[in-house]
């Protein structure tokens, strides 16, 4: 038996008055999704314990059925694996967005889905500013996404970070970085810093220059956030006696899949964004499967576009998800398998940000004797499905039994 487990990053969605109250994935025309749905069991899934930040990191965490309240320290450390930078103990890794600043105003976490290329050249000016032997430093991500490492035991994990996807349009005084208690302020001042100064380094720079007479966003501040020290977790295959590998553009996700002990596989084309190589997935899935017993597809495409509040482009990509990554994964597909969609967590196009609400999910199974009552794959009609409402890190072991159970 195979295993392939498909998210769509962001997918599910609250209801849109533009859409009459209802969700991109309601609209949406996803044939394959729906495929699954019908012949398969569905349900609800609460990836997101209350407890915890909304994130990406804590929500697959939950689905591969690692505990984020035992496992979780920040998404940084995950980023860093994905890109190979080795953490020691007392480290400190950040996500350091490339964001657009504005009139004092957070206006883009992005940059305008900024170049790696362009941002290779920003980064290094930053480097060149702020960078101390053994003490700061900055690696080279994808787009807008890098990182930040304080070394040593100088620097302190008890401050407060403000993602910046969920801060748009406010003032960047108000959400600069703080600490938690006195141990924090020195490392809560020197995240202030930069971010100022990086304004000064950023703003000129022939990079942005370019940019703002195309009429792109400048990429001319940093923003650390999603900080955290180094996890530890349980390796997968001993866990549950399977091979497991990942197909992701995002390092978080693919730092996840490194301290699972998951091979991570490189697909070109695979940015993180709506242009990405979605049948280039499909056939380096299927091609993994060949020596893999599991592998865990991730879109990001979805989130990106609820992010940006533009439900028109999060209808595209969970069709295009659906037509050029599962369709193509269906039709070629031999032997038995069990195959899963499902969204990690909502991503609300109105707010522009995550929300806790459980998320939609539907397993099939090749081997399945049972019929679903469920015919479309939604927000609402899983409600109906016989999975009912389960916790997230109940889902792996769910999944990896569900050809003995549906038999």
């Amino acid at each position: 038996m195979k295993y392939i487990l498909i998210i769509g990053d962001g997918m599910a969605d609250l209801p849109l008055k533009e859409l009459g109250s209802k969700t991109p994935l309601q609209v949406a025309d996803h044939p394959n999704m729906d495929f699954i749905a019908s012949h398969g069991s569905c349900g609800r899934l609460i990836t997101l314990p209350q407890e915890l930040d909304i994130g990406t990191d804590v929500a697959i965490m939950s689905i591969l059925g690692y505990d984020p309240k035992k496992f979780h320290t920040g998404r940084g450390p995950l980023e860093a694996a994905s890109i190979g930078v080795k953490l020691n103990e007392n480290d400190i890794a950040f996500r350091c967005n490339l964001i657009t600043e504005r009139n004092g105003i957070l206006a883009d976490y992005s940059a305008g889905h900024i170049s790696t290329e362009e941002a290779k050249e920003l980064l290094k000016s930053i480097k060149d500013a702020f960078e101390e032997p053994k003490r700061i430093e900055f690696f080279l991500g994808v787009s807008f996404r890098h990182l930040l490492v304080l070394k040593g035991n100088k620097y302190s994990n008890k401050i407060i970070c403000t993602p910046p996807h969920d801060a748009l349009n406010k003032p960047i005084s108000e959400i600069l970085p703080k600490e938690r208690d006195e141990s924090g302020t020195k490392t809560a001042r020197t995240l202030r810093k930069m971010i100022i100064e990086s304004k000064d380094i950023l703003s000129d720079h022939p990079v942005n220059r370019i940019r703002v007479r195309k009429g792109n966003n400048p990429a001319n501040m940093i923003w650390p956030w999603g900080h955290g020290t180094k996890p530890k977790f349980e390796n997968f295959y001993n866990l549950y006696g399977i091979k497991g590998a990942v197909i992701s553009a995002v390092d978080i996700v693919k730092g996840i899949g490194v301290f699972a002990g998951f091979d991570v596989i490189k697909v070109p084309g695979a940015t993180g964004y709506h242009d990405t190589n979605y049948e280039g997935k499909a056939y380096y899935a299927l091609e993994c499967l060949k020596d893999h017993d599991f592998v865990l597809v991730h879109v990001e495409a979805p989130d990106e576009a609820g992010h940006l509040g533009d439900y028109k482009l999060k209808i595209k990509t969970i069709e295009d998800l659906d037509k050029r990554l599962i369709g193509r994964i269906l039709k070629d597909l031999k032997g038995d398998y069990t195959i899963a969609i499902l969204s990690d967590h909502i991503t609300s196009t109105e707010l522009r940000t995550h929300s806790k609400e459980p998320v939609p999910f539907a397993i099939f199974s090749t081997s399945q004797r049972k019929t679903s009552k469920v015919s479309r794959f939604d927000e609402f009609s899983v409600r109906d499905g016989s999975l009912g409402l389960i916790e997230g890190i109940k889902f792996m072991s769910l999944f990896l039994k569900y050809d003995e159970l549906n038999n």
